[in-house]
């Protein structure tokens, strides 16, 4: 099995600051990361589309969220539609959440690869007013995951990740 690890590359990064993926097995992916902000500031900008869609993107990869529709609940559905300016269509990805606990816990299905597409699960521990974030990304064959590393599609999360500490630590500073 390969095991896969990326970190920030900023060096003056402290290590609690730092993303870790990790392929896990066969089929998994995670993702960890200590953010200075408490857990409901995190949760925030993982639920309310309004914040969501000022971090996730990748800046680097020359794509523009250009619709973004949460109904974060259990039951409920996104759909995230993208541009970039080589792309004559816009790209969509959609699914549904299987669970939503406030402040802790978010499971949702990503299914614009159909069979392919993962089942993400984001936990979120407060830990002395830092928050915990574990992102773990289930495929459903060795192949699916395989071909999501290769695409490129699991290649920002440090970047998204790093975008998404600036921002909850700039939401914290405002809220303290």
């Amino acid at each position: 099995m390969s095991v896969m690890v990326e970190e920030s590359a900023s060096d003056s990064t402290a290590p609690q600051e730092r993303t870790i993926v990790n392929r896990v097995s066969d089929r998994e992916l995670v993702v960890t990361r200590i953010f200075n902000a408490p857990a409901r500031l995190v949760f925030e900008a993982w639920t309310k589309p309004e914040l969501f869609q000022r971090w996730w993107v990748p800046k680097s990869c020359g794509l523009t969220m250009v619709s973004c529709v949460m109904d974060v609940r259990e039951g409920g559905t996104y759909r995230l539609e993208f541009h970039h300016p080589s792309a004559p269509e816009t790209m969509a990805v959609h699914g549904r959440y299987l669970e939503v606990t406030a402040h802790s816990r978010l499971v949702w299905t990503n299914e614009e690869a159909g069979d392919n597409g993962q089942i993400t699960t984001v936990t979120l521990e407060e830990i002395g007013g830092n928050t915990r974030l574990v992102m773990h990304d289930l495929y459903p064959s060795k192949a699916a995951l395989d071909e999501a590393i290769e695409s490129g599609s699991t290649s920002g999360l440090d970047e998204t990740f790093d975008q998404l500490h600036r921002f909850v630590r700039g939401q914290a500073g405002k809220n303290g």
